[in-house]
């Protein structure tokens, strides 16, 4: 296909309304720009297992990027590849030791489908209950035998930004982190050099598309590298300041079908 583009989604305050469903409008915009032929996929924070539904919602036919690229394959094609990257066991529990002096509500680590809570908390079940994991609940130096794919640090706010300042000094060299929208005070921590925009390379060098043929939508830090990475980055009208400031162009919130409006216009779709 001539000028072909990839368009690659993040999830929540994306794609996502705030009641966590894709509006009509959005579905119906996604559907017909793969029918004329683009490229659309998923690229988010979470698991696989939490953001199937939309892939199948909007009928992907494509890699997906989940853990904030710490993990990226193709649901309907194993034989495209399976990346999984997770950081090492011995500093994920460095890391657990140390949140000792900053009295954190709790710890999460995921091994892919299998989520390990350091302390019980209702809460978080609830958030990671979605796909069926395997749930393991116990301090996690113990529990805890596999190289993570991701750590979660539940803090107070206060501490939120000493906490970050902490591994930043201990651990730039072999971990990256960044922070969840309000109104949680969560840190999310990966293997470094992981980001988005990583996997999302990975698919565009798969279907040979250049760089300034995707779109990438998103609102939180986590997508920063995948904005500044695409030909055409569109932050969301209630993403964060650092990423409109960053972005190629701003479109309308989440709740006003913002993915489905620059769309429509880019593609002249009548």
């Amino acid at each position: 296909m001539k000028n072909q583009f990839l368009i690659a989604l993040d999830l929540d305050g994306t794609l996502l309304t705030d009641n966590k469903t894709i509006s009509e409008r959005t579905l119906k915009t996604l559907k017909r720009l793969q029918q004329e032929g683009h490229i659309v996929m998923i690229s988010t924070g979470r698991p696989f297992r939490s953001s199937v539904q939309y892939y199948h919602e909007l009928e992907l036919n494509t890699p997906i990027v989940n853990f904030n690229g710490a993990f990226v394959h193709h649901p309907l094609d194993e034989n495209w590849g399976n990346y999984h990257s997770p950081m090492e066991l011995d500093v994920a529990k460095q890391i657990v030791n140390s949140c000792n002096q900053y009295n954190v509500y709790n710890i999460v680590a995921e091994v892919l489908d299998n989520v390990y809570l350091h302390n019980h908390d209702k809460k978080l079940l609830d958030i990671f209950h979605m796909g069926n994991p395997n749930i393991t609940t116990g301090n996690l130096n113990q529990m805890l035998n596999d190289h993570p794919t991701s750590l979660l640090i539940h803090a107070e706010e206060k501490h939120v930004h000493h906490i970050r300042e902490h591994l930043s000094t201990m651990h730039a060299e072999v971990i990256d982190h960044r922070r969840w929208g309000a109104p949680w005070h969560i840190i999310e921590i990966v293997k470094s050099g992981l980001n988005k925009a990583v996997g999302i390379q990975k698919v565009a060098d798969y279907y040979q598309i250049d760089q300034t043929n995707i779109i990438a939508f998103g609102d939180e830090d986590n997508d920063l590298e995948m904005i500044e990475y695409a030909g055409v980055g569109v932050a969301m009208g209630n993403g964060i300041k650092p990423l409109k400031d960053i972005a190629n162009e701003v479109t309308f919130s989440n709740i006003d079908d913002g993915v489905s409006v620059f769309l429509e216009d880019f593609f002249k779709l009548k």
